[in-house]
């Protein structure tokens, strides 16, 4: 019963880990004129450098349809359905969530829990992809580095890609 105490203790001492990093991703959904508007499907996902899935961070789709019907459609997100979509059940606690409607959306993803706590250190990419009915398809990657290295100027390191069409700026910022 004693050894439990002088293992935290000494945890306590070891340097800062993924465990104390963080992940910051704004989306921007933007807002487009057309006769018939659906909101998009949207999955963001952490891919290895051989864009194999490495982890699921969020999954907006119409999550409130009868017989489950919203879930049919996530397989329009093509690229992340054929990596780790096919093979999950829905909905996921922690990731699967309802349409955002046009506009900017931020997510803060702890490095202590949630699906980064196992993530090894490496180089990754960040993946979004939109779909959306009557509309169209979009897919935006962003590289990031976990878990991020403690900047010497202590701005967090920040990354971003811009879409055309379904999605808008894409950005990503770690913290030590």
């Amino acid at each position: 019963m004693r050894l439990l105490p002088a293992l935290a203790a000494s945890a306590a001492v070891l340097p800062a880990a993924a465990g104390a990093a963080e992940l910051n991703v704004t989306i921007e959904i933007p807002a487009l004129t057309v006769a018939e508007y659906h909101r998009p499907y949207v999955a963001l996902w952490v891919e290895r450098p051989d864009q194999s899935a490495a982890a699921n961070l969020a999954v907006w789709y119409a999550i409130r349809l009868r017989d489950n019907e919203g879930e049919k459609w996530l397989k329009d997100m093509r690229q992340w359905w054929r990596r780790t979509g096919r093979e999950l059940r829905f909905p996921i606690d922690g990731v699967s969530g309802a349409t955002r409607a046009p506009g900017r959306h931020t997510l803060r993803f702890d490095g202590a829990s949630g699906p980064l706590a196992g993530l090894p250190a490496g180089q990754y990419n960040l993946v979004v992809e939109a779909a959306r009915e009557v509309g169209g398809r979009e897919l935006l990657r962003v590289p990031f580095q976990w878990p991020p290295a403690a900047s010497q100027t202590g701005s967090a390191p920040t990354a971003s890609a811009q879409g055309s069409t379904e999605l808008g700026t894409f950005s990503v910022s770690t913290q030590p």
